[in-house]
């Protein structure tokens, strides 16, 4: 048998890899050689392992993590379908995010910071019928579609007349995992299944609105706390976005979203 094995050179050439890599991938526990000699230490591999190594090198080149690619090669082909699905689509989600910094780059090369107008101004009390969820900052488009869809039908199968737009609430700072709330204003269901209700106090707010795809979000709120902290305010939460023009209205370019932040004096 051990002449049907392959030193490690001629095994990195059969594979179009390096010495180094192979080394590397034993250390890591992927591909172990079928022999080490006890004397010299140099590792024989068997050709059948050529499709384990060309496999994690194409892994490794899509930029899968070593300890997910163990995993997958371990797994039974069910098992390892599922891995590489969910690793498919944390990639979908890392291009999304890529995109959308793309565009922002893009309209910041074309016309430096958008124009954002900042007013302040008295905002009223507002008592609105909301649904919460956890998430990270990525997965915030994701989960306010899936908020929309639990609140409308609640709202209908309850009888709860509303004023548009839809309104979010979230925490000024974007944690890892944090909490948000999308409602509608109403004054009616008191105790409807599913809803809670929140009073979003009335006072000072800084204001302006973004005209454009929600990933360029950022660009607005930007311009926002620039004008709150130019003018010695402190801003409070929640932040809020009022979605005046939402996507079954308008393609993404032309939607438009109010953005509100409670503003108080500040102490220092």
């Amino acid at each position: 048998m051990q002449d049907e094995l392959l030193t490690i050179g001629r095994f990195a050439r059969l594979c179009r890899l390096s010495v180094k890599q192979l080394r590397h991938y034993d250390e890591m526990g992927l591909l172990a050689p079928v022999r080490v000699d006890a004397s010299s230490g140099y590792r024989y591999y068997a050709p059948e392992q050529a499709r384990d190594a060309l496999t994690i090198a194409m892994l490794r080149e899509m930029d899968l993590p070593l300890a997910v690619i163990a995993q997958a090669l371990a797994a039974d082909p069910e098992r390892r379908a599922q891995i590489l699905r969910a690793e498919r689509d944390r990639l979908a989600e890392r291009i999304s995010r890529d995109q959308a910094r793309l565009g922002m780059l893009e309209r910041l090369a074309e016309g430096g910071l958008p124009g954002y107008e900042v007013s302040m101004r008295g905002e009223p009390e507002r008592r609105l019928a909301v649904v919460r969820a956890v998430c990270t900052p990525a997965e915030i488009g994701e989960k306010v579609g899936e908020c929309v869809g639990r609140l409308l039908p609640v709202l209908g199968t309850a009888g709860i007349a509303w004023e548009p737009p839809l309104w979010a609430l979230y925490p000024l700072d974007l944690e890892e995992r944090m909490e948000f709330a999308i409602g509608v204003q109403t004054s009616q269901g008191e105790g409807a299944p599913g809803l809670e209700f929140e009073a979003v106090p009335g006072g000072l707010a800084a204001e302006t609105v973004h005209i454009g795809p929600y990933a360029q979000l950022p660009l607005a709120y930007n311009a926002l706390f620039a004008a709150i902290h130019e003018r010695g305010l402190r801003p409070r939460g929640p932040a809020c976005e009022a979605y005046l023009v939402s996507p079954a209205e308008a393609p993404q370019e032309e939607l438009m979203t109010r953005l509100i932040v409670p503003v108080e004096e500040s102490k220092a």
